[in-house]
């Protein structure tokens, strides 16, 4: 994609699957909720090309407290990826922050904080999704059920590397919950300073 878009949403819509288009987003602040809608496409911040990790709290998507901030939920597989974004204020009843079901994005150099949910304050990861996660913070996200910073459930295999969980709550597991035959991967984690009211 070359020429300039009002929302990153607009900008996925105009987007080619299958032909490696790439969404290049520019610093500021987004208020949107997006939906990659199948597209096996690359949305990111300048951090994408500069690997400047300074465009990663410059670039936020705002979810305006009106579901979940980013969703992959038709059959997206490894090559749709979300690079170098704060993702905050989403609220749903599962995966305030990013919702993924039956989908295995990409998502590297992230901030996913104060989003809120039921299930998955900040990730939710549901039925036999493998997304893999590297250099992501998820942070002071809050679940009124389940999993504050991330949910994982029924035959899921996310990968984590370099993963700070911290500061969220949840009434039961408040770090991480996971459930139902998944097995995720975890390393160079660090799980610190979460509030579970239960479990």
């Amino acid at each position: 994609l070359t020429s300039p878009y009002a929302t990153i949403q607009k900008a996925i819509n105009s987007s080619y699957d299958g032909e490696g288009d790439t969404v290049l987003v520019a610093a500021g602040t987004y208020t949107e909720n997006i939906n990659y809608n199948g597209k096996n496409i690359v949305v990111g911040s300048l951090y994408l090309t500069t690997q400047d990790t300074s465009y990663i709290s410059s670039t936020i998507i705002d979810g305006n407290q009106d579901g979940s901030v980013v969703t992959f939920s038709d059959g997206e597989n490894t090559t749709a990826e979300l690079s170098g974004f704060t993702i905050t204020n989403g609220n749903s009843e599962n995966g305030g922050g990013i919702y993924c079901n039956t989908a295995s994005p990409k998502l590297t150099g992230l901030i996913i904080s104060e989003n809120s949910a039921n299930y998955g304050g900040g990730v939710y990861i549901y039925y036999h999704a493998d997304p893999t996660f590297t250099n992501v913070n998820i942070l002071d996200n809050e679940a009124g059920g389940h999993g504050g910073g991330v949910f994982i459930q029924y035959h899921c295999d996310p990968v984590f590397t370099n993963l700070t969980v911290s500061n969220n709550e949840a009434s039961d597991g408040s770090g991480v919950y996971i459930l139902t035959e998944s097995d995720p991967t975890f390393t160079d984690v660090t799980i610190s300073n979460n509030v579970a009211d239960n479990n």
